[in-house]
């Protein structure tokens, strides 16, 4: 079993055996704040924090038998106990954890991360009614408020689903340009149907381009930035000097979404298509904006 669904199944083992549904994010995400590298991030959902991947493993548990699921809560079915399996830092963070929020209740839970971790009640539906008057002023502070027409791009590789996600919110990208010629990932979240609707979830559009990437059979044996950089002359010798104008295209949605994000899977924009194609696009007469890698 992996280790971060030992993690969920040990906190619910410390709260009696059930958790309500409303109150295992919170305290999940409680838990991930105490530490520099967790097993689950978040984003700023409309629930306030919220791990897509925590919520996939709990289904899978479910799947699996190990954990019962109702309406409102989750039961743990398997008699193992995983809380002994934790390293010991975690077991002390977990207890922690539940002696310090294990009795609250789910507004409790809600008032506390929204007051404590406002960026994370960013797009809560409920944050005005739960943090009333000033309260509410460090919600509005922590949205992010950044305007200036930018051309972003942003890869995959090495991070979570969440804290990607966490990036194009953090610097307000509007829409997600996805220019992977075959928009399938092994990685979860990363699938063209499942990051559109968790980008949708976010207030971020999404569209595939897939006439500006690169077939998956042409980035095999790739080994070194010499490599990289023949694959790259090709690329601009051949897929950029005939998609002109759907580079122009791309042109048109900075102008109409503001800031928008091209993506792709690696995370150095030097081994990447995403910052040649920026660069083409940087090169156009209308083009007048900031280019800017995440």
């Amino acid at each position: 079993m992996f280790y971060r669904r030992k993690v969920i199944l040990s906190l619910i083992e410390l709260l009696g055996g059930e958790v309500e549904k409303l109150r295992f994010q919170k305290l999940l995400f409680l838990y991930a704040m105490r530490k520099e590298k967790p097993e689950y991030d978040f984003v700023p959902y409309k629930f306030g924090c919220y791990s897509y991947s925590a919520k996939a493993d709990m289904n899978t548990m479910v799947k699996k038998e190990f954990l019962l699921e109702t309406e409102k809560k989750y039961k743990k079915a398997d008699k193992t106990r995983y809380f002994e399996k934790l390293k010991p830092e975690d077991r002390h963070s977990l207890k922690q954890v539940v002696a310090d929020y294990g009795a609250m209740n789910s507004n409790a839970l809600i008032k506390h991360t929204y007051l404590n971790f406002p960026f994370y009640a960013i797009r809560s539906t409920i944050a005005k009614n739960v943090l009333p008057g000033h309260l509410f002023e460090r919600v509005e502070k922590a949205t992010p408020k950044n305007t200036d027409p930018t051309l972003f791009t942003i890869g995959y590789e090495g991070v979570s689903l969440e804290m990607y996600l966490q990036k194009l919110v953090r610097n307000n990208v509007k829409l997600l340009v996805d220019v992977r010629k075959n928009p399938l990932s092994m990685k979860f979240g990363f699938s063209k149907t499942l990051l559109k609707r968790y980008c949708n979830n976010l207030d971020i559009e999404y569209k595939h381009i897939p006439e500006v990437g690169i077939a998956s059979n042409k980035r095999r044996n790739l080994e070194s930035q010499m490599d990289y950089d023949i694959l790259f002359a090709e690329y601009s010798e051949t897929t950029l000097s005939e998609t002109g104008e759907v580079q122009k295209n791309i042109l048109g949605l900075i102008k109409k979404y503001n800031r928008i994000a091209l993506t792709c899977f690696e995370s150095k924009p030097c081994q990447c298509h995403r910052s040649h194609l920026a660069d083409a696009i940087s090169m156009l007469p209308e083009f007048s904006y900031t280019v800017k890698h995440l």
